[in-house]
């Protein structure tokens, strides 16, 4: 069953706290870049970095959405590359919310022997009243491969009760095996339904990345970005 992008009423708990969800913004200063993430949160793609600050794309952007019995599933990969396309406060908000949970997520890094995880931020959100779910059959395939969470953090209050009041969003952060590739094609799936919508969220990616480095040298050096890029 393929999903339906229903961002209306899936809206992403953090990121409308810190005032991040609103329509596409310009940035004009870029952020600080941030230090080096720890190997449970670093880049883990063959997508090279931008500057981060000069992103305009919005979480809905770059997110998962699967539609299913009683409630919606949205999903936005942490992982560096793509965080730095969002916009300037949204960008903030996903990369604050990973240091927050830094020490955590190098425990559940530890406790797979080191190896760098694919970090994601994932909200439930009840369409019908009390409708249940199974967090850890939130299956990401990649390259082939099919990977189960290898952690979850709770982010809200009640999300280990597995179920949802009408409009209620309960949300965390998922931990998957570092292998997971986000500069190829990847498919979120649960319970038989998915969304296979990443190729076209790649296409977007692209996009942003060559305005990003447009904007960046206009920015830094006077010179005017090449809009014909897009």
């Amino acid at each position: 069953m393929s999903a339906t992008r229903a961002g209306a009423g899936a809206v992403l708990l953090l990121a409308c706290v810190m005032a991040a969800c609103p329509g596409v913004q310009t940035a004009s200063t870029p952020v600080s870049t941030p230090a080096s993430g720890s190997p449970a949160t670093g880049d883990t793609t063959g997508l090279a970095l931008v500057a981060p600050g000069y992103g305009t794309l919005r979480q809905d952007d770059l997110a998962f959405h699967i539609t299913t019995t009683g409630m919606l599933i949205r999903a936005v990969p942490l992982d560096e590359s793509v965080i730095r396309l969002l916009t300037p406060d949204s960008y903030r908000a996903m990369r604050d919310l990973q240091l927050g949970n830094r020490a955590k997520l190098d425990t559940v890094s530890r406790r797979n022997g080191g190896r760098p995880l694919s970090v994601w931020f994932v909200s439930f959100y009840g369409v019908e009243q009390d409708a249940r779910f199974t967090p850890f059959d939130l299956m990401v395939t990649s390259s082939g491969r099919d990977f189960r969470p290898l952690d979850l953090i709770p982010l809200t209050v009640g999300f280990g009760e597995q179920r949802l009041k009408q409009r209620e969003t309960q949300s965390a952060i998922y931990v998957y095996d570092g292998d997971v590739e986000l500069d190829q094609l990847v498919v979120l799936s649960y319970q038989g339904a998915q969304d296979n919508s990443w190729d076209e969220t790649l296409q977007r990616i692209e996009r942003e990345r060559a305005m990003i480095r447009a904007r960046e040298r206009k920015a830094t050096t006077g010179t005017p970005a090449d809009v014909r890029q897009r």
